[in-house]
Formats: structure tokens, C-alpha cells, sequence
């Protein structure tokens, strides 16, 4: 087995045994992506002589006793994370040369703890989309099957932790950004408990639904990254403070005793009958391991979408603003005057569905349709989180598909907004609730593509879920394949 070919875990226990250092794993891992990403095209920015330098750093800590479970691990983050010395763009023309003077919360995290960064990824446009094809310098392909999507806006992130290109990755999820190209691509993606995890340092899309999480080759993998990015942070104002679990510790143990939701309108018109299958299998799988199955309801699924459009549109609009030219980012230097510089600067900075949502935004908070537009979301955001208390009355997690449909080929949603919106209608609400969520391999299409099964938890019972996933993929046992790219380059 290459190194690249190992998870967290397995690559920490073989550095712990001394068969592995730091340096071999770290340069098997950019040889890797050195092999496969002119196909896969997951990666911005890749930095080996950094990386390598961090690597030899990790094996000395290694060697002095003091190294961690992330100590010399390789990971990618999407390109909204601020990293100190590293251009950050957002996938954006808008911040092409944007070079931040600090780390975000998470990435300090990662390097106290001795992780190599290889280097950013590809994502949506300020993390706007489903596919990452609004990306404006390259699109991500999904490596089961190339010319497909691998989802968005994490679809960078996504696409490189299953192309083996590293252990694991950080994205973001503001609608299921980071769960939705988990299941397209293969993987396990995390979205933990809105305030959980520090957004300072997060480029925002908006402020009251991103959250960083997690995409890893397996569940335990993922209680790793949480263990590293959990926690309290004074210099983000949302960041909660609490105790929080050693999240590796709670996979142990059955389902015995444990009540498992399935929400009726998951299920209903517009589902691929193949992932129908997937996640039934899953439920049986739940109820096998000893977990009580019960039917619970989500009445107000049907809003969701619509209840996100305009929130999310409307905290774009104005966190967005300071993209005008002035204090950093692409400025228009051909102008005779300041609105004409605020103009011609945010026309060709952005691309068409920043544009879009920045309009749509604008709109639903100007004077006149805030109250019928924005305050009306508002409102019915807080009954979709009564729907969702009631529902976690009766159950500890729910269960049910995380995407209609598997990947779709490139281009064949990109004329559709609508329908590239609707890609996304079983990870909303996770998001409208604050609650968290995570998407966990299922099993595969006949034409070979990923299916994922969503667990969904109640506030801060990221340990309860990630049990549950825990018990989901060693109930399921999924045979180890590959993606064609690997096969195809090896």
C-alpha cells in the first residue's frame, strides 16, 4: 500500500511505530497529487516546499515524544480559510492576489498540532453553488468518474481527499456544502453544531449558516479533525463556549437502545430510486445493529429552500459590500470616478451567480419587501427549528439521503439555477437549524458513482452522531474500491 492510500489513523499508528515518517507520507502525498491533478483539478495552490518543511518540523516533535494524532498528517483546506503568507481567493478574480496577514482559528489549530498543509483547493465562488463550477480559475472533476461533478462548494475539497490526494480536508458548509460533495465523491463530511467550531478566519458567505467541518475517508478519521477543531474561541462572537467530548471515544458501543427517525418528506417525489435503495439499505442496517426505527415528520421541508434563498442571499449582499475596490481585493484602475471604480470593480470581480445572489439579496432587504421577504424567512427559520425539536422528542438522530440524485455530468445544470438550488434541498435545514449533520458512504449507482446516507443530530450531540455513523459504516462494510482515476493512472 502507498502511503497517500492511508487514512489518518493508519498513517499515525505506522509513524508511531516508526515505520512511517512524516516526510515519506507528506511526499507521497504530493507526488500524488503531482500524478493525478492535471484530471482531477482539485487543487489552487499547492506548496511542497512549505509542506515539506512542516513535515521534517513534525517528525522532530515525533522523535522528542510529544506528537499528537495529527502530528504530521497532510491535509488540503478549501481556499476561504485565511492562511498567513498564502494567497486566499475565494475562488473569486475578486481576490486573485489577496495574501492574508493571518490564520484562521482552525488552520492555527491544525499547525499547532504539527499537520503539514499541502496547500488550498477548489471551491464555488465565495462558496456559492453546488457544483463548484462557478470556481473562476478551474472545476473540480469527480475522480469516480471524470467529467462529472464533485459536488460544491466544497467540491475541491471533496474531490481531493478522494482522489487520494491527502488524509482528509477542511471546506465549509452553509447549505451542505460540505455533506453534499461528501456523498457525490465518497467520503465522510462533517457539519458540526453551528458555534462548535470558530468561523474566524472563514471568508463569509453568511454569517448565520457557515460552519467548517471535516471531509474524511472514514468516521474515525472525522472524530480526529473534531477533536483538533472544537472549541472555544474569544475572537469569534458566535463561538460557544462549552465542554467538549473526546469525540474518537464515543464511536465505541452499540445501537442498543438508540431511536433512529426517518422523515417522511426525505423520502417523497424527485428521488432517484437508486439512492432510495442506498439509504433503505442503510435503515436496515441501523435496525439490524439493534437501533428502533420510527417515522417522524418535517412539515415544513417544503420552505426550506426558499427560507434559505432569501437568508443566505441577504447576509451575501451585505457581507459582500466591502468587495468594493477600496481597501483590498481587485480594483478597476480605468475609471474617472469613485462610482464608477465601485461599478466596473464589483462587475468583473464577481462572476454571474455571486451576481445573481448579490441581486436577489439586495432586493429582499430594500425598504419596502424586508418585511415580506427577509423578516418572513426569518420566521418561518425559527418554526423549521420547532419542527426539528419536536422531531428529536421522539428520536436521537435522523436518517435519511443526503443528495436526489448521484453526480451529474458538468455543464448539465449550469443554465438551471433553479434546479442546481434544488440539488441541495435535503441539507438545508441542517443548516437553518444550526444542527449538525454528516454524510457517510452508502454505497454505489449502477453507472459506478457514490451514494451517501445523512445522519442528522440535535445541538452539540456531534458524539451521539458520530456513533451512529460509526455503527453505519462498519454495519455496511462496504467493499474497498477505488475510483476509476486511480485505477486508470495505476
Amino acid at each position: 500500500m502507498n502511503p497517500y492510500e492511508l487514512t489518518m489513523a493508519q498513517a499515525t499508528e505506522q509513524m508511531a511505530g516508526g515505520s512511517l515518517s512524516s516526510r515519506e507520507l507528506t511526499q507521497s502525498c504530493l507526488e500524488r497529487i503531482e500524478a493525478v491533478d492535471d484530471k482531477v483539478k482539485a487543487f489552487l495552490v499547492v506548496e511542497p516546499g512549505q509542506a515539506l518543511l512542516q513535515a521534517d518540523e513534525a517528525d522532530t516533535i515525533r522523535a522528542r515524544g510529544d506528537a499528537g494524532p495529527l502530528c504530521g498528517i497532510p491535509l488540503s483546506l478549501k481556499d476561504l480559510l485565511c492562511t498567513k503568507g498564502t494567497v486566499t481567493t475565494c475562488g473569486s478574480r475578486m481576490l486573485e492576489n489577496f495574501v492574508p496577514p493571518y490564520d484562521a482559528t482552525v488552520v492555527e489549530k491544525l499547525k499547532s498540532q504539527g499537520a503539514v498543509i499541502l496547500g488550498k483547493v477548489a471551491m464555488d465562488e465565495f462558496a456559492m453553488g453546488s457544483t463548484s463550477e462557478s470556481c473562476a480559475f478551474r472545476v473540480p472533476e469527480n475522480p469516480w468518474k471524470l467529467g462529472f461533478v464533485s459536488g460544491g462548494s466544497s467540491g475541491g475539497a471533496a474531490a481531493s481527499v478522494a482522489a487520494l490526494e491527502c488524509p482528509a480536508s477542511l471546506g465549509s458548509d452553509t447549505g451542505g456544502s460540505i455533506r453534499q460533495p461528501a456523498s457525490l465523491c465518497g467520503i465522510v463530511g462533517m457539519k458540526p453544531t453551528y458555534g462548535l467550531v470558530s468561523r474566524y478566519g472563514l471568508v463569509a458567505f453568511a454569517s448565520s449558516l457557515d460552519q467548517i467541518g471535516p471531509l474524511t475517508r472514514d468516521v474515525t478519521d472525522s472524530a480526529l479533525m473534531m477533536n483538533a477543531i472544537s472549541g472555544h474561541d474569544p475572537r469569534d462572537s458566535t463561538s460557544v463556549s462549552r465542554k467538549i467530548p473526546d469525540f474518537c471515544s464515543s464511536l465505541t458501543g452499540g445501537l442498543q437502545g438508540m431511536r433512529v427517525g426517518v422523515p417522511r418528506e426525505y423520502f417523497g417525489e424527485g428521488l432517484d430510486p437508486e439512492v432510495r435503495a442506498v439509504v433503505t439499505h442503510g435503515i436496515e442496517v441501523l435496525r439490524d445493529g439493534g437501533a428502533e426505527i420510527v417515522e417522524v415528520s418535517l412539515p415544513r421541508t417544503d420552505y426550506c429552500v426558499a427560507v434559505y434563498y432569501l437568508i443566505a442571499t441577504a447576509e451575501a449582499s451585505s457581507n459582500l459590500a466591502r468587495y468594493d475596490g477600496v481597501a483590498y481585493g481587485f480594483r478597476n484602475l480605468e475609471v474617472q470616478s469613485l462610482m464608477e471604480m465601485y461599478k466596473e470593480t464589483r462587475s468583473q470581480g464577481f462572476g454571474a451567480e455571486v451576481k445573481r445572489r448579490i441581486l436577489i439579496g439586495t432586493y429582499a432587504l430594500s425598504a419596502g419587501y424586508y418585511d415580506a421577504y427577509y423578516k418572513k424567512a426569518s420566521q418561518v427559520r425559527t418554526l423549521i427549528l420547532d419542527d426539528f425539536k419536536r422531531a428529536f422528542e421522539q428520536c436521537d438522530v435522523l436518517v435519511s439521503p443526503v443528495v436526489p440524485t448521484p453526480a451529474w455530468k458538468l455543464g448539465e445544470k449550469a443554465d438551471n439555477p433553479l434546479a442546481m438550488y434544488l440539488s441541495d434541498v435535503l441539507t438545508i435545514s441542517a443548516n437553518l437549524a444550526g444542527i449538525p449533520g454528516i454524510s457517510v458512504p452508502g454505497g454505489f449507482s449502477r453507472g459506478g458513482l457514490p451514494i451517501g446516507i445523512q445522519l442528522q443530530g440535535a445541538h452539540f450531540r456531534e458524539d451521539l452522531l458520530l456513533k451512529v455513523a460509526y455503527n453505519l459504516e462498519q454495519g455496511l462494510n462496504l467493499p474497498p474500491q477505488r475510483p476509476a482515476l486511480v485505477q486508470g493512472i495505476e
